[in-house]
């Protein structure tokens, strides 16, 4: 088991992955750094190998199939998650990696966002994008985590053993924010400096397509994590036009003891009955998220007694 592994999934970052390998290897020498490739072309993992990382693959495509096997294959006290691209501070990894160590943080963010990220990044859709997802995410989870979907993390074995990673790609970020908010896990934010790419160095996110996954995987956490919110709102809004729909129909029977809009009335009745059956899923949800919450406290317990063998035998 490794003190402390840095991971860092790469695709296509020859230009840059010697220079990031080489950075972290002064602040965190007793580190082990891992570089899982992700079918690159350009002799990225020679590279990483030459400057003394340990070069693993994934052949599925996507950064968050990269880290499902990156959690899978690696056991360490401690994580830190970066990119090769040579935007994060190296220098940044010795106060995150003593959080986890010392604090019991389960999770570090880097947060770009309060520091040089919107004067460096030169996208402004990927600014708007950012700042979009970080409200709407606070807002729907109650939380203030400062930057969402950095990619400079550092994580707990507790954290990595349990989180189940569902995205495949650039959505994971989100997931695992949402994750460590929805089990309650201590997160903290530290603030980084960024700096954009180099020239030359291309970013392989897609403002459009991937934000627009982003804002699917929100929606699709939100009715996993909170039920009763996603399908209360449901249930609120049909009533809503049922009961629009429906008042001037009780009006015109009061006035007239008729009721001349009858197909009305029928859809009126038949959407009120569609509004009580979300509610009633809502709740349903909701106590089986009650109770997969209690199945993963014990699943942390089992977790963390695993941690503590491996310690032992690794000594």
């Amino acid at each position: 088991m490794d003190k402390i592994a840095v991971l860092i999934p790469c695709y296509n970052e020859s230009q840059t992955i010697g220079k990031v390998i080489s950075d972290l290897k002064k602040i965190l020498p007793e580190a082990v750094i891992y570089v899982y490739d992700n079918n690159s072309s350009d002799g990225t993992d020679k590279i990483a190998r030459e400057q003394g990382a340990i070069v693993r693959y994934e052949h599925q495509q996507g950064k968050g199939n990269v880290i499902r096997r990156m959690f899978r294959e690696i056991d360490a006290a401690c994580y830190i998650m970066t990119d090769g691209d040579d935007t994060y501070p190296a220098e940044s990894a010795r106060k995150m990696a003593d959080a986890v160590l010392s604090g019991n943080v389960d999770m570090v963010i880097g947060d770009r966002l309060s520091s040089t990220y919107f004067k460096e990044n030169k996208r402004p859709f990927h600014n708007f994008g950012n700042s979009l997802v970080r409200r709407s995410i606070n807002f729907l989870f109650h939380n203030d985590i400062k930057d969402i979907m950095t990619g400079y993390r550092a994580f707990s074995y507790e954290f990595v053993k349990t989180f189940p990673v569902l995205s495949k790609g650039f959505e994971i970020e989100t997931e695992m924010s949402i994750h460590a908010i929805d089990k309650n896990m201590s997160v903290e934010n530290i603030v980084i400096d960024y700096r954009d790419r180099p020239a030359g160095s291309s970013s392989k996110l897609n403002t459009y397509s991937d934000g627009i996954k982003v804002l699917r995987t929100i929606l699709r956490l939100y009715r996993t994590y909170r039920p009763i919110g996603f399908f209360g709102i449901i249930a609120l809004l049909m009533a809503l036009i049922s009961a629009g729909f429906f008042i001037p129909v009780l009006h015109t029977y009061f006035k007239t003891g008729l009721v001349p809009a009858l197909p009305t009335l029928i859809v009126c009745g038949f959407t009120l009955i569609a509004s009580i059956q979300s509610l009633f899923a809502g709740l349903t949800l909701q106590t089986m998220i009650q109770k997969n919450r209690q199945d993963f406290e014990m699943e942390l317990h089992r977790v963390s007694e695993n941690k503590k063998h491996l310690t032992q035998t690794t000594k």
